[in-house]
């Protein structure tokens, strides 16, 4: 019982011993040791690396989702490519406002919505002229999904909307552009051959609105009522649900509402779009997860490259001690604690090789999260991605240095005493 008791004390004495034994022999051997373990040192710093660019750029993407709301969704026109000859054209298939009304009342897991069209015109202000400006009409409800407050003035109100008000929202930028005065609020912008009055100054942002477009154009915002009284341009409907987990639901209560108010039949197809910024997030993630694991899988390729370099040397080492094995065993060591012995030295190896693998991964992380324009300042090893390289380089040691060490222990001691 005693006996039984205390095995787990010897075994970890015969452990250290063993690690003792393992540093002592790669301190004796410094610059074999440095070139064994150079392949695990490159190939841990490649796939720490790697992992680091690619979670970064991941970082990126997700924050532009984020700036602009997992709980928004898109919806768009769009004409349907297996419909009958015919049937549905453009005419048709385009938005008109009506078919919007009552869209919150009859979607419960829908916050708010917004109908936006845009075209572009010229704009005249006080003797300068800009062409090709983006006029986008806009309703109140677009400050909060957008997320767009007014920092100098108003927001357009709903006698702007109702009534088709000529009133208008610029950024700074315009207002730089035009060279207006720093508090423009009730000057006079010309859209086209018809006169504005600036009603407030809008905050630059994230503007959703031009998700998949350009995002460089000078842009005026007026009322969406006034847009389609002047131009009747194509639009979308930005629309938020009350939560990201809702979205699913207010996707499915948005496609049976616009079927009825567009009185398609059980047999026609969706005349339009719906887009959920969460299930673009969903397959982002599982493309972002896919690309990772290969692209670690590919560069781990060199971590069994140093794994055979380990085995190699350790065979050497094998031989070069074989004389050493005999007399440990002469003395009474067990097949056992040979085995042990040069198997803790092959995972030594490994492990202190993955260590400054570690580093130099980390050094290579700062240095790419520092390359000018690459938008990589997120890049930074995970948690489970140093885990993830000190387990590996580990089992590398177990797998290429298994043979080695039960080669050893199998020598017989009497044979090895005559080695020389």
């Amino acid at each position: 019982m005693r006996r039984l008791l205390g095995f787990p004390f010897r075994l970890l004495r015969l452990l250290f011993l063993s690690v003792l034994l393992a540093v002592g022999q790669i301190w004796a051997n410094k610059l074999r040791s440095v070139l064994t373990t150079s392949g695990i040192v490159i190939g841990v710093a490649s796939v720490t690396s790697v992992i680091a660019a690619l979670s970064g750029l991941r970082g990126n993407v997700l924050a532009e989702f984020e700036a602009l709301g997992t709980n928004k969704m898109f919806i768009f026109p769009d004409f349907p490519e297996d419909a009958p000859p015919g049937r549905f054209n453009w005419g048709t298939v385009r938005f008109w406002p009506d078919e919007f009304d009552g869209l919150g009342e009859a979607c419960p897991s829908i916050e708010s919505f917004t109908r936006i069209g845009s075209y572009t015109q010229t704009v005249k202000a006080e003797g300068r002229r800009l062409d090709g400006v983006e006029i986008v009409g806009i309703e109140p409800a677009w400050h909060a999904i957008e997320k767009r407050t007014v920092t100098l003035g108003r927001p357009f109100s709903m006698i702007d909307e109702q009534q088709a008000r000529p009133t208008c929202l610029i950024d700074d930028e315009l207002r730089d552009t035009l060279r207006l005065r720093k508090d423009c609020v009730g000057e006079a912008l010309l859209i086209g051959n018809r006169s504005f009055r600036i009603v407030g100054l809008v905050e630059k942002g994230n503007d959703s609105s031009r998700f998949g477009g350009q995002g460089e154009q000078l842009q005026v915002f007026i009322p969406f009522a006034t847009a389609w009284k002047l131009q009747k341009p194509f639009f979308h409907v930005i629309a938020t649900s009350v939560s990201p987990e809702l979205s699913a639901d207010a996707r499915a209560e948005v496609r049976f509402f616009l079927r009825r108010s567009r009185q398609l039949s059980y047999e026609d197809p969706d005349t339009f779009n719906v887009q959920v910024i969460e299930e673009f997030l969903q397959r982002f993630n599982a493309i972002a997860l896919t690309i990772t694991m290969v692209a670690g899988g590919i560069v781990g390729i060199s971590l069994l490259v140093g794994g055979v370099g380990i085995m190699n040397i350790m065979l050497v080492s094998v031989s070069e001690r074989t004389r050493e094995i005999g007399l440990r065993k002469a003395v009474g060591a067990r097949p056992a604690a040979i085995l042990l012995q040069f198997l803790v030295e092959s995972i030594m190896l490994c492990f202190v090789g993955g260590l400054i693998g570690v580093l130099c991964g980390q050094m290579l992380t700062w240095m790419v999260a520092n390359i000018p324009g690459a938008e990589l300042e997120r890049a930074a090893i995970p948690f489970w991605a140093v885990v993830m390289a000190f387990g590996f380089a580990a089992s590398v040691g177990v797998v290429f240095g298994m043979f080695p060490a039960i080669k050893a222990a199998r020598l017989d001691p009497i044979v090895a005493l005559r080695h020389e």
